[in-house]
Formats: C-alpha cells, structure tokens, sequence
C-alpha cells in the first residue's frame, strides 16, 4: 500500500525521476520475488510457482538487457498481463500469509485460485511479452534503409 501512495504522491506532486521510473518496478519485483522465495523456503507456496516467477522476472530481464544493448530498446511498459501476473502474486502472498493467520474456508480457495492465476498469467504475460518484443524488432527492421550494394 505504501508503494502505490508513494507513486501516487510522486505522480501528484510531479516528483517522478528518470531514475525513480525504471529503479521502482524493480524494487518492487525484487521485494515480490523475495517474498516468494522465502514463502517457499518455509513451505508455504510451492516451489514450482516460486520457480516460474523467478525465471519468468530473469528472462525478461536478461532480454530487455540484450535488446538495450543491441538495438537500443528501452521502452518496455508493462503490458495488462504484466499487470494481471503481478496482481495475481502480489493477491496470493496476501492470501498464503493470511491463512498461517486465519484459517477458513475462503481464504484456502482464494490462496489457491490465486497461485494458478499467478501460474497462468505467468506463461500468458511471457508469451505475450515475446510477442511484443518480436513486433518491435519486426517494425524497427522495416523502419531501416537497406545498404546500397557496392
């Protein structure tokens, strides 16, 4: 709660930074990741959802870093899969920490329907993101003059 005031604050005052914009949603995916991995070293969530989290966040990482370095990509917003995936994580951490709290009926099905929405929107907001990334590179492609033969 406390990050969205903080970007809404930022948004609002016009306090946002170049550096603020791309070192914020890796915070984020750092502070989400973790959460993952430690609910999962204490047998909480599964480690195959922790696992397709984790190599999920590193490819697109490892990819928006050769993309950059290669042909000089740098806008890579999230897309409402993106957004859905981190809904679905950041709902199901609530939920798993909940039921160690308050074990009922309720929060069981919501802990679970939301670690196979994570699982889902996982594999949908990576294939998705590969399709964006491959249009991108498809229009910058045709936006270059070919080299004239010599």
């Amino acid at each position: 709660m406390s990050d969205g005031l903080d970007g809404l604050l930022a948004r609002r005052l016009k306090q946002q930074t170049l550096l603020g914009q791309y070192l914020d949603p890796i915070a984020d995916k750092l502070l989400l990741s973790t959460v993952f991995l430690v609910l999962s070293i204490v047998h909480k969530i599964p480690w195959k959802f922790t696992v397709m989290v984790f190599s999920r966040d590193i490819c697109i990482l490892l990819v928006s870093a050769v993309l950059y370095a290669i042909a000089g990509l740098r806008d890579f917003r999230p897309s409402i899969f993106g957004k859905a995936n981190t809904f679905a994580q950041l709902a199901a951490v609530v939920f798993v920490m909940l039921l160690q709290v308050h074990y009922v009926k309720w929060v069981w099905v919501a802990e679970k329907t939301f670690l196979r929405a994570t699982f889902a929107f996982t594999i949908v907001s990576a294939l998705h993101y590969v399709y964006l990334v491959g249009r991108r590179l498809h229009a910058m492609s045709s936006n270059t003059p070919a080299l004239p033969n010599t």
